[in-house]
């Protein structure tokens, strides 16, 4: 009887090992890492001039020529995207849930549209005010949202990372990192408030406005998560709040001050 309770702990504590390793090695791969450089680009910005006199700028060129720069801006999207393939496969080895599981199909078109597009709508006036907020407190940099030049595949190109952002984001921050920290015993507010300062942290690069908005939109975001159960409403709001950032921000940007 000893032998086997003994056995039943050693299973325990190899599981949450391996539950932990892998929340880390996903998050190294993506998000955690991204994180980890925008800690050293902020402390590179503050020490370096007032960040209401920084701009940090999004999409840029990653090539003087156009067949290059499209290219690479392709591969760059889709290499984004395998840290999330490699997390929807270790958690269906590792706890058998799956995409359809963590809500990230399209079984509720209408719902999760209706709720994605309620989301964006409240997201998108509360991102715009602590933007403004934080460039009049001068901890937010100016926000260039779009730099890819005037070429054919600008758009495509722009509305495909607002999708890599979508999924990847919330993929991750909700649907792997909640199913693995639920089998940690964790708590759900421990966890949604777990999953919205990392959310948080990988913003910070575009200064301590963006930090904030965006662990309180993980907040809003891991609540709903935690409510209904379904990725995919997040993932609509996220595409349409990047989508509207970087494509509209050449038609409105600087009519409403972003950039400036």
């Amino acid at each position: 009887m000893i032998e086997n309770v003994n056995a039943e702990q050693i299973e325990q504590k190899a599981t949450r090992k391996t539950f932990g390793f892998e929340i880390v090695l996903v998050l190294a791969l993506s998000l955690g890492q991204s994180a980890v450089y925008s800690l050293l680009s902020f402390a590179d910005k503050v020490t370096r001039a007032p960040l209401r006199e920084q701009t940090t700028s999004l999409n840029n060129r990653l090539s003087t020529r156009e067949f290059f720069d499209f290219s690479y801006q392709l591969l760059d999207i889709i290499f984004a995207l395998v840290p999330v393939v490699l997390a929807l496969y270790l958690m269906k080895r590792t706890t058998g849930r799956t995409i359809r599981d963590i809500g990230f199909d399209i079984r509720k078109p209408g719902k999760d549209a209706l709720l994605g597009a309620g989301l964006f709508l409240a997201m998108g006036v509360g991102t715009l005010g602590v933007y403004a907020a934080g460039r009049a407190l001068g901890i937010t940099t100016a926000l260039s949202a779009a730099n890819l030049g005037d070429y054919w595949w600008s758009v495509p190109v722009l509305l495909l990372s607002a999708v890599r952002h979508a999924v990847l984001e919330e993929v991750l921050m909700l649907g792997f990192l909640f199913t693995y920290t639920r089998k940690l015993k964790m708590g759900p507010w421990s966890i949604i408030i777990l999953s919205a300062v990392i959310r948080g942290s990988y913003h910070l690069y575009q200064g301590a406005g963006p930090m904030i908005g965006n662990m309180l939109m993980g907040v809003v975001f891991g609540w709903i998560y935690q409510k209904y159960g379904r990725v995919m409403p997040l993932v609509i709001a996220h595409f349409l709040l990047d989508a509207i950032g970087f494509v509209g921000y050449a038609l409105i940007g600087p009519a409403i001050g972003i950039g400036q």
